[in-house]
Formats: structure tokens, sequence, C-alpha cells
């Protein structure tokens, strides 16, 4: 399989609940790179870290218009500037992250600790130049659904044996506990693989407590995973 994209012009839908939906563009692909569409408290879609494919855009009316584009890691500029031109709508970036808005061909809004008026409130992962990374959290506390673009997901290479959700194989030293711990979600959205639905609070214990003792198993698996 390909590392990323594919021939196909098929998504894979993800993650579907009355707030949102996701998809994987290349379902084929390796990364497995997922993309959300997540209805604001004001009724607007905000499109998150999107890779683009045909016929798209249906899937995210059914939800409503879009109010805004985001990037969640400075890695994932993706598509989020043909999104936004398309629906005549701005980028957002968090205001702390450097090095991405210059990048992004379409209108930029910068936002602090709440994302426009969404109800999603927004907190920093990471934000370190070694390794270099920049990535921003997202949290509605209404609805329990949580956004961690790459610091855990549910990809086969993130994941040791027995795991549902693992922490990011750079981050396993030294995992984000101290940021992510406080959360008691509903549902964790992740930028590669589909999101936890069931149970998530669990599985978001277990992946950051974990992390180092499947340390052995999760980079084993990944070796493999890139090799096949």
């Amino acid at each position: 399989m390909p590392m990323k994209g594919g021939d196909s012009d098929e998504y894979r839908e993800i993650d579907r609940w009355d707030g949102g939906v996701g998809w994987v563009a290349y379902p084929e692909e390796t990364m497995q790179r997922a993309s959300h569409a997540l209805v604001g408290d004001g009724g607007g879609v905000w499109v998150i870290d999107p890779v683009d494919t045909p016929d798209i855009d249906a899937l995210i009316a059914e939800f409503g218009d879009v109010a805004g584009v985001v990037v969640g890691l400075d890695r994932h500029t993706r598509d989020a500037a043909a999104f936004a031109r398309r629906h005549d709508a701005s980028v957002y970036v968090p205001r702390w992250m450097t090095g991405v808005a210059d990048e992004i061909d379409a209108p930029v809004e910068r936002f602090d600790t709440e994302l426009g008026g969404s109800g999603f409130e927004a907190f920093r992962i990471k934000d370190s130049t070694l390794p270099p990374w920049q990535e921003v959290g997202l949290y509605h506390p209404d609805e329990g659904t949580l956004v961690v673009p790459e610091a855990v997901g549910t990809v086969a290479y993130f994941c040791a044996p027995g795991e549902r959700l693992g922490v990011h194989p750079m981050l396993r030293p030294m995992p984000p506990r101290r940021v992510l711990s406080g959360f008691d979600p509903e549902r964790v959205l992740v930028g590669h693989g589909a999101g936890v639905t069931s149970d998530a609070s669990s599985a978001l214990r277990d992946a950051l407590a974990n992390a180092r003792t499947n340390l052995p198993g999760a980079y084993g698996r990944a070796l493999k995973e890139m090799l096949s």
C-alpha cells in the first residue's frame, strides 16, 4: 500500500454521530489520514485537517455550511486552503503556531483558547522545536468530543498489539500525560485512523499509562507496517 494517496476516488466514512463525521480520503494508504467535519454551537461546520476527495462536499453538507477550516498540526496543512476557498471560509490557525499561515493560500484567522464560536476549547498539546512539533487539541465539554490531531492515533503503526488507541511512536518515551489525562471524553477523534467512540476515556487513559511499557511492541509493529 502507498504511504499517502492512491488511485481510488472513493473515501471511507468514519466516526459518524449527530455532531459530525469523519473520512479517510484514500482508504488504501498506510498513513490513514483522517479528516473531520464537526458541528459547532452556532450550527456551522468546522472542517479539521481535511484531505480533499471527490464528492466530499456532499457529505459535509449533511451537517450544515462550512464555518471554518482548522489546521490542528503544523504538518497538517493538507488541503485546508482548497477547502476554505471552495466554501468561502477562512483557515483557522492557533495564534501561537508558527510557520503555517504563510503556506496557506486562503484567508487565515487566528484563535486562542476557543475555536471561533464553535464551543470547542483549544489547548496546546505540544509546542517544541526538538522535535519540531506544534499541535493543538480541541475539546467540546458539553458533547465530550476530544480532537487530537497527532499525539495519539488508532492506525496500526501507532498501536502496540492489544491497544485500541496508541501514542505516536515519537512521543512514546515521553507521552503527553499531563496535557491529556484531565479529559473524560465520550469520543476521541484522531488524525490517523478512525476515532474511538466507545469507552473512549478508558482507551485514552490506557494509551497514556502504557505508552512506555508497550513501547517495544509498538515499535516492532510500526516497523513491520512500514516494511510491508
